[in-house]
């Protein structure tokens, strides 16, 4: 689906998860043919950038195949200039119209932050980087009143797509030209849906 809308691009991310909690998948561009056909290059419809949890895998869960995504994955989806830079190119030189943040429930990288939060539990080694970046979300949910896991997960999800048009001026350039969008969806691991839960530059009021 190369070079497609962002609108288009995110219903059939959308439709793709629907196949796979269904249990109806297509498992399309998964063939030999497929493989041939992208060797000399690709054009993935959207980057999604993920939490590196194992249960997360985009491809799967949206039921896409080979060339279709470009996936960006870090615990946590927290943000560097590596991630910042990986999403530019997918936009940029690849062309993919629409930026997915994938955060999910039972988050290990926020679990860690409430925990470093409420009772100065600290994180080893790098880890703390990871926790860090995550506690300004943390933070966030509190000084709103909310205190649910759900509720925190998704304010994470909106301060990540947030930090993605603050930090990257040629992202949200795309994003006020109408050439790209950005959004944030929340997984859950237990039945498998993707949800619906920040938009930059796509009117979503049908999704939500």
């Amino acid at each position: 689906m190369p070079r497609t809308s962002p609108k288009v691009a995110l219903d059939a991310l959308l439709t793709g998860n629907r196949r796979f909690v269904g249990g109806t998948q297509d498992h399309p561009n998964q063939d030999a043919a497929r493989r041939a056909e992208l060797a000399p290059g690709q054009e993935p419809f959207a980057v999604i950038l993920g939490c590196s949890d194992s249960r997360l895998a985009a491809e799967i869960i949206f039921d896409q195949g080979l060339g279709d995504l470009f996936v960006v994955r870090t615990a946590g989806h927290v943000l560097g200039a590596e991630v910042l830079g990986s999403v530019e190119y997918a936009t940029s030189v690849l062309g993919c119209r629409l930026v997915v943040v994938l955060g999910h429930d039972s988050c290990g990288a926020v679990a860690a932050a409430r925990a470093s939060v409420e009772d100065g539990t600290p994180a080893p080694g790098f880890v703390r980087d990871v926790v860090e970046r995550v506690t300004p979300s943390v933070l966030a949910a509190r000084a709103a009143g909310l205190t649910e896991d759900s509720d925190i997960i998704d304010t994470h999800i909106r301060h990540t797509a947030d930090l993605l048009m603050e930090r990257s001026r040629v992202l949200a350039a795309q994003v006020a030209s109408g050439e790209v969008a950005v959004v944030g969806l929340g997984y859950q691991l237990a039945d498998g849906n993707a949800r619906l839960v920040t938009s930059h530059g796509l009117d979503t009021a049908e999704e939500l």
